[in-house]
């Protein structure tokens, strides 16, 4: 056998000497400028520099805004039309106000001047719950975030960037709620002195009310400013059954001769509380919470952004998401029962966890009687229709949630038009109870004008198939799509779909009634619902055909190939 060769191992080279190079370090770059002064280094020993917290301020609005985009002419041009707009607007109003008061002499009964006088009333408790909700809602002092990120967590004081924004809502609130007093008052037929009065009252309380606002933001609390939302909106609801009461007969009001002074007192009331509340509020503006600040601020952002796309529907999801936030978390229930009645189930709980829709609904069921109460028979089935739409969206939520969300609707093992009758059957029922319980109302029994009784049914029930199909309408829109063409306007380049955004809901409502208000028969109007809610319940998804043509196609080119 041949003897295996052994490896040779690899010789290594001898390591071979690297001579020393001295190392010299270069000399300190920085030593020149050891005992130089920068000028940014603050001595101790220095007294403190003053800011001015208004030129921070104003950096931080210069940055924010960028630079003008627009010439001295647009800007007269824009200026002209919004004055015109504006002296239209008013004469147009005023013309209604004139009229109403030339009407409002046939108003000689006692029901009748009694029913009249109770709408300031009315007016006054509810704009004073509005106020409150949206001061409470809204802060009423806010700030953007980027003035809480800059200014509001800098060593600086607070008041100089807060004060215009303690004293600004307090003005506003008091002169839209004046303007809304002395139109709704006017159009009622009250005269000039009972005007003025109810004007001064409902804006100096609504300023008055901003003021504790912002007094209780001050000390971060809100309980209290529940507490008299939940109280003030009784007391409308409580005006609206007196007025309709006294409207009907059933009950007679002697008004007696101080009554006239109480809307003064209430103006005077609402003065003292907007000063003194005012007043203490901007000496606690550098207590105020950054957290509340910079919500109410970004609450404000969203709303903006949702108004400049015309989407109500969007505007009311910031809203939503808001309160649940505040809200924190629920305790989770069993759901019963399998597919569609699984959904209704979840429906049912959802309302019962929190009922609070139906105040609205009662609120919707009062509508019509107060409609006939003020002399507006006419356009009852229309006003009556779009109270039921308000109160029925909220109970919707769940169809808005699967219309936006196509993946998620995909999951359920049912059909598009089955899951859209599924989320829509618990507020079917409430419109069905909102039916009967205003066909008294449909009947005559405020206006004085008898209906048979199954005419005045038939009026309810195409009520609320109008009111049910606007709100379904309202939540099931699509978004809008800004890849289309766009359309040239006057306010810049607009999707063709995005004007319709404030008729939508409205549209289906007005087109239901159409044929009541036209004076024709009910039956006009029921076959005009049962069609719109069918065509609502079908729907036109637009993927869910192209998916049925493309496997139509492949079928076809199946069957072609085994023939081949």
């Amino acid at each position: 056998m041949a003897r295996a060769r052994r490896k040779r191992k690899p010789e290594v080279a001898a390591p071979v000497p690297v001579p020393e190079v001295p190392v010299t370090l270069p000399d300190d770059p920085y030593a020149e400028f050891a005992d130089h002064d920068w000028g940014f280094a603050w001595p101790l020993d220095a007294e403190p520099e003053v800011v001015d917290e208004r030129a921070l301020h104003a950096v931080v609005k210069q940055w924010r805004h960028g630079r003008a985009t627009r010439s001295v002419w647009d800007v007269l041009n824009d200026a002209y039309i919004a004055i015109f707009s504006v002296v239209m607007i008013g004469a147009m109003v005023i013309n209604v106000i004139v009229t109403s008061q030339n009407a409002s002499s046939a108003c000689e009964t006692a029901a009748c001047l009694n029913g009249r006088m109770l709408v300031p009333w009315g007016l006054y408790f509810g704009l004073s719950a509005l106020v409150v909700s949206s001061a409470r809602l809204f802060g009423p002092v806010l700030a953007s975030s980027a003035e809480g990120f800059w200014l509001l967590g800098a060593p600086i004081s607070r008041r100089p960037v807060l004060v215009r924004r303690l004293w600004a809502p307090l003005a506003g609130a008091a002169l839209v709620a004046a303007a809304l007093t002395a139109t709704v008052t006017g159009i009622a037929g009250e005269p000039l002195t009972v005007v003025l009065a109810w004007s001064a009252a409902s804006g100096l309380t609504a300023s008055g009310l901003v003021a504790w606002a912002a007094w209780e933001q001050s000390h971060d609390r809100v309980r209290a400013l529940r507490v008299l939302q939940a109280v003030l909106a009784a007391a409308a609801a409580v005006t609206l059954l007196l007025m309709i009461a006294v409207a009907v007969g059933m009950i007679h009001i002697d008004p007696p001769a101080w009554l006239g002074v109480v809307p003064w007192v209430l103006a005077a009331a609402g003065a003292v509380a907007a000063l003194a509340f005012a007043i203490g509020a901007h000496r606690r503006l550098e207590d105020f919470s950054q957290v509340r600040l910079t919500s109410g601020g970004s609450l404000v952002s969203g709303l903006q952004g949702a108004m400049f796309a015309l989407d109500l529907g969007l505007a009311r999801d910031i809203l939503v998401d808001r309160e649940a936030i505040a809200r924190g978390h629920v305790h989770p229930v069993r759901g019963r029962g399998t597919g569609a009645r699984a959904v209704m189930w979840r429906e049912a709980q959802r309302l019962v966890r929190f009922p609070r829709p139906l105040l609205g609904l009662a609120g919707a069921a009062l509508a019509p009687y107060a409609s006939d109460a003020i002399g507006l028979a006419v356009a009852t089935p229309f006003i009556a229709a779009v109270a039921l739409m308000v109160a029925l969206i909220p109970t919707l939520g769940t169809l808005r949630v699967l219309s936006r969300t196509r993946g998620l609707a995909r999951t359920f093992p049912m059909t598009t038009g089955d899951l859209r009758v599924a989320c829509t059957a618990v507020p079917a029922a409430l419109a069905v109870v909102w039916a009967a319980a205003t066909v008294p109302a449909f009947a005559g029994v405020v206006s004085g004008t008898p209906r048979d009784i199954g005419i005045a049914a038939a009026m309810a029930l195409a009520c609320a198939m109008a009111g049910l199909g606007a709100a379904v309408r309202w939540q099931n829109a699509k978004q809008v799509d800004f890849g289309v063409p766009m359309m040239a306007t006057g306010a810049g380049a607009l999707p063709p779909t995005l004007v319709f955004n404030l008729v939508r809901g409205f549209d289906v409502a007005a087109l239901v009634t159409a044929p009541l208000l036209l004076g024709a028969t009910p039956l006009w109007s029921l076959g005009i619902g049962v069609a719109v809610l069918t065509f609502m319940r079908a729907g036109i998804n637009w993927d869910e055909l192209s998916e049925e043509a493309k496997e139509n196609r492949n079928e076809l080119e199946a069957v072609k190939a085994r023939r081949r």
